[in-house]
């Protein structure tokens, strides 16, 4: 099915965020959980994923070729769905929800937890 507009969302590349669902997503020790934010290295708005930094790590079989004479196992990471993660609130130390608002003519991004304007 093909959208007659391209769908905006809050996260973009460089990004810190919280891995909220999948294998990835913090342990809760002492009754609190232990995040750890992530840096998001590549947003694909068309299927709505993105690929998130030491998240979903899959292995890869690969085959000997002209650059890898050797091939074998390698790790990497695999694109999850952008529902499963939520920006990291530096200020709040926690995860935060996005709120879009204009300062000055210019559409920001603000977290709703502490208010502060995400670069």
């Amino acid at each position: 099915m093909i959208n007659r507009f391209k769908p905006k969302f809050n996260i973009k590349k460089g990004d810190l965020v919280i891995v909220i669902t999948g294998s990835s997503k913090p342990v809760k020790k002492d009754g609190k959980f232990d995040y750890k934010p992530r840096k998001v290295l590549e947003v694909f708005p068309e299927d709505a994923r993105v690929l998130v930094e030491g998240a979903n790590v899959i292995t890869k079989h690969t085959k000997p070729s002209a650059q890898n004479t050797k091939g074998g196992i390698v790790k990497k990471e695999a694109s999850i769905h952008i529902s499963n993660v939520m920006l990291w609130d530096a200020k709040a130390g926690a995860p935060s929800k996005v709120k879009r608002s204009r300062e000055t003519g210019k559409l920001v991004r603000v977290a709703k937890k502490s208010g502060e304007v995400i670069k």
